[in-house]
């Protein structure tokens, strides 16, 4: 539907748009020589990108289709976006992206395209933008690229919802991060466009910086695939470690203080592999990451302490409780994990695991210096071995006899 949209809109504006001047196709010639310079020169960088990527990852060609749109009539615009998308796609993208999603991808941008053309000349009027009046300039640029990025990401959105009934809205929109960088790219198209107008070469000096944005987003993507644990999505340990030792550095009085570490474990998590396999395991392990992330604050850190045990840091600004906080949230933890029936497809039919439990071990950070990372998880572990002993499926607190604490600073006086 998607497809065919486009085409059919594709056809009505090309019946009614006069021939293109000189200047016009010159500029679409350049954009989509600059679009195919900048594929090859990344090349290897975007399959990278998308050999690690887990979702939605912005390509970066957006900063050519949208000069398109500040340059060209929205024909032109979109036939451009076609052009350097399939060429992206025959470069960089084939191996991992099937030709009816890419055929669906160039779609959605060619309508982006034609929205924001649209937009655009309404606000600025007929012809280019030199010839517009300076004061609807920026909001007549800035209004195409809302419309621009609303067309191509509820599109993709809808397509992804509509596909998977699981979907998140993390999923269907992409992460933060790269949704910024989508904006930041959308402004560089703002920018390349505008010097199109006045030189058309000077659009190829946009390709080198482009370049460096594309090796960063890299460089972005392998950080957070180094600190991510494939399967749950939550830290790794050593990502974790590194996170809770930077806000024990930090100490007390700049920001969130920690108050309490949590280990929690999957209880016969083997019987689950052995009775219904690993992939069914694989299913309740992310079932119950997600479960544990659910009922703890944005500031908390959770990780994957090994196996089927997961650590959480606790924090607060201001915690007037500590001891019993910590308690609170580990007895939710470990309801949640109880309460979770994980839907598993198999060639037999659906298969839903509903044996899960978890027991959680806890240790408070008291008054005074904080305690060492490695006390609080030796000292959590040991209360997560009580609750083995006593039966799993309950919520054990280290005694204060089990946290060793640090000396207190010495400030320097001799």
């Amino acid at each position: 539907m998607v497809e065919l949209t486009a085409v059919v809109l594709g056809g009505v504006l090309l019946a009614r748009q006069p021939r293109p001047a000189l200047a016009e196709v010159v500029a679409a010639v350049v954009l989509v020589l600059a679009g195919v310079a900048h594929a090859e020169i990344a090349l290897g960088v975007e399959r990278a990108r998308r050999r690690i990527a887990h979702g939605n990852i912005v390509d970066l060609s957006s900063i050519w289709t949208f000069a398109a749109v500040i340059v060209l009539p929205a024909f032109d615009a979109g036939l451009v976006a076609a052009l350097v998308y399939g060429y992206f796609w025959v470069r960089a993208w084939r191996l991992r992206t099937r030709l009816y999603r890419q055929l669906f991808s160039m779609s959605t941008v060619v309508l982006a395209c034609f929205a924001g053309s649209a937009v655009l000349h309404y606000v600025i009027g007929p012809g280019s933008l030199i010839d517009a009046a300076p004061a609807v300039v920026l909001p007549g640029v800035l209004l195409a690229i809302v419309v621009y990025t609303c067309v191509n990401t509820c599109l993709v959105a809808g397509a992804i919802a509509l596909s998977s009934r699981e979907a998140s809205v993390s999923t269907m929109f992409a992460s933060w991060d790269e949704n910024m960088l989508e904006l930041a790219t959308l402004c560089l198209g703002a920018l390349t466009g505008a010097a199109l107008l006045i030189n058309p070469l000077l659009a190829l000096g946009v390709v080198p910086p482009l370049v460096v944005l594309h090796r960063a987003a890299l460089v972005r993507q392998l950080e957070k695939a180094a600190n991510t644990d494939a399967k749950t999505g939550l830290l790794t340990i050593a990502a974790w470690y590194r996170s809770v030792e930077a806000i024990f550095r930090r100490g007390a009085g700049r920001g969130p203080r920690p108050t309490a570490v949590l280990v929690v474990d999957l209880d016969h998590f083997k019987s689950i592999n052995d009775t219904y396999g690993h992939l069914a395991g694989d299913h309740v392990l992310t079932a119950a990451a997600h479960a544990v992330g659910a009922e703890v604050r944005s500031d908390d850190l959770v990780g994957r302490f090994g196996g089927e045990e997961f650590v959480v840091l606790l924090t607060a600004d201001d915690r007037a409780g500590p001891v019993a906080d910590a308690v609170d949230v580990a007895e939710r933890i470990r309801r949640r994990i109880g309460d979770l029936r994980v839907e598993i497809a198999t060639p037999d039919g659906p298969l839903t695991v509903s044996t899960v439990s978890a027991s959680v071990g806890v240790s408070v950070v008291g008054p005074g210096p904080l305690t060492q990372v490695s006390a609080l998880i030796h000292a959590a572990d040991a209360a997560l071995f009580v609750a083995k002993r006593a039966g799993r499926n309950q919520v054990r607190l280290a005694g204060p006899a089990e946290v060793v604490r640090d000396p207190a600073p010495h400030n320097g006086a001799a």
